[in-house]
């Protein structure tokens, strides 16, 4: 991890010129080599021992979200509102703080069975909307290890 912390700042302008070149490369082709990547990184590298996403993401949580959330915590929808989420500049409900107030000391999750689906989703990589989520990954490859290695990789592969 250390290795990618010290290295990712140096390739921003670099990894963002090649996601965004990666749109214009076939989809499908993209989209299987991302998902192989995905999978061979996340047997690597285990999210219990970064969890920096959950420090410094506020996830999105939609109403589907809220409501089962809210009821695993045994609070009203507008309680769980006013206790853990506000709007953010976008217009999107967020959790309210960061590091996330479900992150436990052992960086796991409180609401693990019932985590919002930006949560469930993340780092977005292993699907077919990699490419659609081209602006995640150029962001996320700040923030998560495993995104970074993805971006990496497949920067080798299409050379």
């Amino acid at each position: 991890m250390h290795s990618w912390l010290s290295h990712r700042d140096s390739v921003v302008e670099e990894n963002k010129k090649f996601l965004v070149r990666l749109t214009k490369q076939n989809h499908k082709e993209v989209v299987s080599k991302a998902d192989s990547i995905h999978d061979e990184v996340f047997m690597r590298i285990d999210c219990l021992q970064c969890a920096n996403c959950c420090k410094s993401i506020p996830p999105i949580v939609n109403q589907t979200d809220s409501r089962r959330i809210a009821n695993y915590l045994q609070l009203s929808e507008s309680q769980f509102y006013q206790k853990y989420l506000l709007k953010d500049e976008d217009g999107d409900t967020v959790i309210n703080q960061s590091p996330c107030p479900f992150l436990e000391p052992d960086n796991k999750c409180r609401i693990y069975e019932v985590r919002p689906k930006a949560c469930r989703e993340y780092p977005h990589t292993n699907n077919r909307e990699f490419i659609k989520n081209i602006r995640l990954h150029i962001q996320n490859t700040h923030y998560c290890p495993a995104v970074f290695h993805i971006v990496e990789q497949l920067k080798t592969y299409f050379k």
